[in-house]
């Protein structure tokens, strides 16, 4: 949890309270998040907030339950719901204070937040076989609900969208992986799905984590620091602004008295996070404005614009998930992500790989998920088409493991742990399924082994049961393996379960716990285990070798 109340941001938002409390309607209003339309997530007590005058009864009715509560003194007003049961029926919500909404043709199901990149922005309309899926989207019980794309230097308490029943027309430009992800879900569950989209192209992880988030990684503390200063400064900057909000004010409530026009509000100074780059403003403008709205979980498809960070994108994967598992106050709700495609970055080819690690690395947060999809990339396009495969794949790790289906296998194969045979070295992976295989039937690729010296040289891997065993003519005493490490990469490992197997290196960050995992002792190699096992949390970073498995490079005694 990272410390509530920072003194310089609560003082800026209080200020900004201020402004919104002068020019406050006096009927009672909601945030857009809550409307007709609507799904309401399941078997949970569930927050409705809005504002009203201060000290103003409210009371919200839905299927005969009824809560109450007087707004404060800020004019801003909570209830929690006691917990609903699924309902396919559209329900009518009411909210009564001095005047009345009525919300209508409203859901109880399961409510996802989908959020991230260009990958997770690309439409429906976009995705493999467009316009067919499109066509067939007539899906009443799914509802969508887009963020804007808005950058703010504080968090917003509204979002300007409204939810939409699903349907050829709203669905096509809606985020494909998204959407099928909801498909999946329905499909399996067979009960409404609300999705809520909020994703912008090109963006970095830092905008869309909340401020305080960054405090409570130690590796981050230059970047909590940058926010820091900007909120002092914008303190600073707002200081002389309330003389002339408070005349404001005294003239707005006498034009209000004579029935004339309302000056306008003073403007506010400028803030130095204004940018889609910077930190936080993505979460001020696209996020804060949902939360407390009930969530089952989100799905994540980002880190294209972190591709050069490595194991740092791990510490960033913690902020960014703890910080909005602590803003919704729901505990460690699910967080499903996805592990990039291979593309072209650039010439030096294992950054990629190196993040590739990094998000293995984060399935050590609990209750999250990588949805792998190195073998539907598309090595010239940045923007691979299937996302079909990619929202199937994250669903799979929800249906299993929140909404504990039976005998599923919803992750590829994950590296373990390895042990020296006789030179050679024998890889085991949790997540073999129901047993390892090639997915075009040719002998496995992209294996690389190395000495002492750290030189990696293509490799020769088989399957023996649930196991690769790797080797090579050239290094008689092999002392590590590395699987799909190059930006390239488009390895044919799999389990039977059609699900590809993570790249991964047995003398990089992760590999301190697997030696330790070593040096108990190991079965022999049978079938996989049923318990899925989770990457230990890596304390330090290590580069590898660049290359990949294809032609040899003589003067460096590696892989190119």
């Amino acid at each position: 949890m990272f410390r509530a109340g920072r003194l310089l941001v609560v003082s800026v938002i209080l200020f900004v309270g201020v402004l919104s409390i002068a020019s406050a309607r006096a009927e009672v209003s909601l945030p857009r998040i809550l409307d007709s339309n609507m799904v309401l997530q399941r078997d949970m007590a569930l927050p409705v907030w809005g504002w009203a005058n201060p000290g103003e009864q409210v009371s919200v009715s839905i299927g005969g339950q009824k809560v109450s509560t007087k707004a404060d003194a800020t004019g801003r007003w909570q209830v929690k719901l006691p917990p609903l049961a699924v309902s396919a029926k559209p329900l009518e919500m009411t909210i009564a204070g001095k005047n009345t909404i009525t919300l209508s043709n409203i859901l109880v199901g399961e409510v996802w937040v989908c959020s991230g990149q260009s990958n997770m922005q690309l439409p429906v309309k976009g995705a493999v076989d467009g316009e067919k899926e499109v066509a067939a989207a007539d899906q009443p019980t799914i509802r969508l609900f887009e963020a804007p794309r808005v950058v703010s230097p504080l968090p917003s308490s509204d979002i300007d969208a409204r939810w939409q029943v699903c349907s050829p027309e709203t669905v096509k430009n809606f985020s494909a992986v998204g959407y099928f992800f909801g498909l999946n879900l329905l499909k399996k569950l067979n009960v409404p799905v609300g999705l809520i989209s909020t994703n912008w192209g090109g963006t970095r992880i830092e905008p869309w984590t909340p401020a305080g988030a960054f405090a409570e990684i130690p590796a981050l503390k230059d970047i909590a620091a940058q926010v820091a200063s900007q909120d002092e400064q914008y303190s600073k900057d707002l200081q002389p602004l309330v003389p002339a909000v408070e005349a404001w004010t005294k003239a707005a409530r006498a034009a209000q008295a004579k029935g004339q026009p309302v000056p306008p509000l003073p403007a506010l100074p400028s803030s130095r996070l204004s940018q889609n780059s910077q930190p936080t403003t993505l979460y001020n403008g696209m996020v804060a404005g949902l939360v407390p709205f009930g969530i089952r979980g989100a799905i994540w498809y980002q880190g294209e614009a972190n591709v050069t960070e490595g194991m740092l994108y791990y510490e960033k994967m913690k902020a960014l998930i703890g910080g909005w598992r602590t803003v919704w106050g729901q505990g460690e709700f699910p967080f499903y992500y996805v592990q990039l495609a291979p593309y072209r970055y650039g010439s030096e080819a294992e950054k990629l790989a190196e993040l590739w690690e990094a998000q293995v690395a984060a399935l050590s947060i609990p209750k999250t998920g990588m949805a792998i999809t190195n073998d539907i990339g598309t090595i010239g396009d940045i923007h691979p088409k299937n996302k079909q495969d990619v929202g199937k794949r994250l669903a799979l790790w929800a249906l299993a493991n929140t909404y504990n289906m039976a005998g599923l296998e919803y992750c590829g194969p994950l590296y373990k742990l390895m042990k020296v045979e006789d030179g050679t070295i024998r890889i085991f992976f949790d997540h073999a399924g129901s047993g390892l295989a090639s997915r075009n039937g040719e002998p496995l690729n992209w294996f690389e082994i190395a000495g002492a010296d750290g030189k990696f040289v293509e490799a020769a891997a088989k399957i023996d049961s649930n196991t690769v065993v790797v080797s090579s003519g050239e290094v008689a005493q092999p002392v590590a393996v590395r699987f799909a490490w190059s930006q390239r990469a488009q390895p044919n490992l799999m389990n039977k379960n059609d699900l590809p197997a993570s790249s991964f290196r047995t003398n990089g960050p992760l590999a301190a716990a697997a030696s330790q995992a070593a040096a108990k002792p190991v079965p022999a190699a049978g079938p996989a285990e049923a318990a899925p096992k989770t990457p230990a949390r890596p304390s330090s970073s290590a580069s590898g070798e660049p290359g990949a498995p294809r032609t040899r490079n003589a003067e460096h005694g590696r892989a190119m």
